[in-house]
């Protein structure tokens, strides 16, 4: 493992980085879709969206800057959305992402869900791989809430 790698650690979200949550995940939505009004919902206010639902949200940095996000959005007691994942384009190849989605899925547990899902498009091809890895597998999607969803991806744990 190179140092790049080794120096990058996952920390709880606090309120100080919701607007770097919401800069981390506008930027690629802005990329290759367009911002929406569930969008809008969570990155606009994460505290009240996602955490005081009982929601968690991990945050990664890299060198003491907040290079990458995602979020635990809670359903129902088992069920959580993995979601709002993010890392800026400078901080891409250091497997953060891999890390993230690893964090989530352990704090998923900790939180007592039993399945954890995404939503996603086909074209981010790079994710889905990620996702993959990860242990999702594809499901039947069964709501709309994103105009850009085009895949489901589910993990039971």
């Amino acid at each position: 493992m190179n140092s790049s790698v080794a120096s990058v650690s996952i920390i709880d979200y606090t309120p100080a980085h919701a607007i770097l949550f919401r800069e981390l995940n506008q930027a690629w939505i802005e990329r290759y879709f367009e911002m929406e009004e569930l969008d809008h919902k969570s990155l606009g206010n994460p505290d009240g969206y996602i955490i005081a639902k009982g929601g968690h949200i991990l945050m990664a940095e890299h060198n003491g800057e907040i290079v990458g996000t995602c979020a635990l959005i809670k359903v129902d007691d088992q069920t959580y959305e993995l979601a709002k994942m993010a890392v800026t384009d400078k901080a891409q190849g250091l497997k953060i992402g891999k890390r993230l989605g690893e964090a989530a899925i352990q704090k998923a547990r900790e939180l007592g869900c039993t399945s954890l899902f995404l939503l996603s498009n086909r074209k981010l091809e790079t994710a889905i791989h990620l996702y993959r890895k990860l242990g999702f597998i594809e499901v039947p999607d069964d709501f709309k809430e994103y105009k850009r969803a085009d895949i489901k991806m589910e993990l039971s744990l």
